[in-house]
């Protein structure tokens, strides 16, 4: 019993060390998009890859840390979709094609890559502070139904339309890093006085 209570208590202190450092990054990429991003066009294209080369190297981390790579098959083909995405992107911004293909790539992205941590939220519910990650996960295929639609007008796509994307997901991992820390310490407590 008490081994079981010790992993879950590791369990919990790993995935909310890891939520607060995914919600550190993103803060970090939106800020640099806000600032260099905006202005300097080889810097915003290097945020543009580096964000899903950043989740798919997350995604990896997080597999191998929450039990292996059979035990967590939708953050291995997270992964993998973001390698994908983040390679695509580069071809993209190298070979010209534009800010629309890069946005409808983020996109179909977002959309994969939303419902893949949907999955991993539902799977990992007993976990706690899962709600959000459903949530985010959610959210993330519905913002990518609408870069595939911005993608298509007539507007040039920045960097800019990615931002609030990026600043969602840090909120939501924030949320669960913060729900997990909140809830391991009140049992923390409660075993205490026990």
């Amino acid at each position: 019993m008490t081994t079981i209570q010790q992993s879950g208590r590791d369990a919990s202190r790993w995935l909310s060390s890891y939520y607060f450092l995914r919600a550190g990054v993103s803060v970090g990429w939106v800020a640099a998009a806000f600032t260099i991003g905006r202005t300097v066009p080889p810097a915003a294209a290097a945020l543009l890859v580096a964000y899903p080369a950043w989740d798919a190297v997350a995604n990896v981390i997080d597999a191998r840390r929450s039990g292996g790579f059979i035990a967590n098959p939708s953050q291995v083909l997270n992964a993998a979709a973001s390698t994908v995405v983040a390679v695509a992107v580069a071809v993209a911004v190298a070979l010209g094609w534009g800010l629309h293909a890069v946005l409808a790539v983020f996109g179909v992205w977002a959309i994969l890559s939303g419902l893949l941590q949907l999955a991993t939220g539902v799977r990992r519910w007993q976990a706690g502070a899962q709600w959000a990650m459903a949530l985010s996960g959610a959210q993330s295929a519905l913002a990518g139904t609408h870069f595939i639609v911005k993608a298509n007008g007539a507007v040039t796509p920045e960097i800019m339309d990615i931002a609030p994307y990026a600043a969602f997901g840090a909120f939501y991992f924030l949320v669960s890093a913060v729900w997990l820390t909140v809830v391991r310490a009140r049992k923390g407590t409660t075993e205490r006085t026990a």
